[in-house]
């Protein structure tokens, strides 16, 4: 059974920094593609950012140059390391991986950018 943990959430001022971290129960980041995904009150689940296999990376427009998604293979944890936070960064980030055609999905750490 995968098991997907997420941590490092929390309450920053805008233009801080966090990084939020994604443990897995096995080697799953190695064997397919993952990402870090968030959802908003009110909003549907969005893609933030994804990792493939060979540590090809996609954003999304809105948080292009400001995050970055990082892989520890050996530790089996994927990481989002989140710059210049904005008050629209407010969401709960889901860390997601992709196996055999199967998503799987942690339990969401919450961000929360105010001041």
């Amino acid at each position: 059974q995968v098991q997907l943990v997420e941590s490092g959430g929390g309450l920053v001022q805008p233009g801080g920094s966090l990084r939020l971290s994604c443990a897995a129960s096995g080697s799953i980041f190695t064997m397919g593609p993952s990402g870090w995904y968030r959802q908003a009150p009110g909003n549907q689940r969005e893609l933030v950012a994804t990792i493939t296999r060979g540590s090809s990376t996609n954003y999304a427009d809105s948080v292009k140059g400001r995050f970055t998604i990082s892989r520890d293979n050996a530790k089996n944890m994927m990481y989002l390391q989140m710059n210049s936070l904005k008050p629209e960064d407010t969401a709960v980030y889901y860390c997601n991986a992709k196996l055999y055609d199967i998503d799987y999905w942690g339990k969401g750490t919450l961000v929360t950018v105010s001041s």
